[in-house]
């Protein structure tokens, strides 16, 4: 995974906010649209749909204020930083979605199939639905293009990279205009059922199966951020990359033990436990130390804070031997 990592520690900035305020915007605009073709039709897919962009709005606006949050910079009260609470506010956005979208597209699906449904004229409902996938579309090619970008310059598979980037963020993106987009497919094809049939059943089953995505999406987000807040560590790949580099330093013999974190998308702490030769001067060691922690930022650049631990190894090694 090591391209993925790449990405996720080397890449200084990105295009989150942008990504992030497109979809906002494009959601904003068809959730109206979407209520008021819903209660022109009588189609529960077509509220499903109008609460599924009310839940991704609020979602967007949870993952602006994570993005912002976040930036803080370090304090004398939160010492190593506020990365970390993009992960809190993007877990709301991912609890949003879920109570948002999927719980009332669930009850809305179950109440028309046991109450019925009478169809109404779907034809503004159809014009609103092209509409938003324009508009869900467009966002969605935003998000794939800072995603996809990402991937592409870092040499990670673009599955793999969506899978393991700590930038939720964009992942939330993509993942919820996916949704969007084929929840809108879905809609249309509930109201079309109802028009050829004159049954409300159809529109009830596509409104569980927009509750039903909508679980799916809101379970990934809250695993892949709850992952982050318990926190995760760099992959082996560049672990193994950190360790050779704190090994070039002629006065270290060996690292006992190394913990590395990721603090945000492009943030992340490393701490080791350092056997040094037991001839090098407490001098020697200290500008070791410095040398090593200059040597890892210069191949990870997002790597803020490096703590290094003298620490004698299970055997003495009392030679220049490494």
């Amino acid at each position: 995974m090591r391209g993925v990592t790449e990405a996720g520690i080397r890449n200084g900035g990105g295009e989150s906010t942008l990504t992030v305020i497109v979809a906002a915007a494009a959601n904003l605009g068809i959730a109206l649209a979407k209520a008021v073709a819903g209660v022109i039709s009588g189609s529960s897919a077509m509220l499903s749909e109008a609460a599924h962009s009310v839940a991704d709005t609020v979602t967007e606006l949870l993952l602006l204020t994570a993005l912002k949050r976040s930036e803080k910079p370090a304090d004398e009260e939160h010492p190593l930083g506020y990365g970390p609470e993009r992960y809190i506010w993007a877990m709301l956005a991912a609890v949003a979605t879920f109570v948002g979208g999927a719980v009332f597209s669930l009850y809305d699906g179950i109440h028309t199939l046991v109450q019925g449904e009478t169809p109404g004229d779907p034809l503004v409902s159809y014009i609103v639905l092209g509409v938003a996938f324009v508009l869900e579309g467009y966002s969605l090619r935003t998000g794939l293009k800072q995603a996809r970008g990402e991937a592409a310059r870092f040499k990670a598979p673009f599955k793999r990279y969506l899978r393991y980037t700590p930038d939720t963020a964009v992942k939330a993106v993509v993942m919820e205009d996916s949704a969007a987009l084929v929840g809108l497919v879905l809609a249309a094809g509930g109201l079309l059922g109802g028009q050829l049939t004159g049954s409300g059943a159809w529109d009830g089953l596509a409104s569980l199966l927009i509750g039903l995505l909508l679980l799916y999406v809101a379970w990934v987000l809250g695993r892949s951020n709850a992952e982050l807040l318990i926190g995760r560590p760099l992959p082996k790949p560049v672990r193994e990359r950190i360790r050779a580099e704190l090994l070039e330093s002629e006065h270290i013999v060996a690292v006992l033990e190394l913990t590395t974190l990721v603090q945000g998308p492009h943030e992340a702490l490393v701490a080791a436990k350092v056997d040094f030769r037991d001839v090098s001067t407490a001098a020697e060691i200290e500008w070791a130390c410095e040398r090593a922690e200059q040597r890892l930022r210069a191949a990870f650049p997002a790597i803020g804070r490096v703590y290094l631990d003298p620490t004698p190894g299970p055997v003495s090694s009392g030679d220049d031997t490494r």
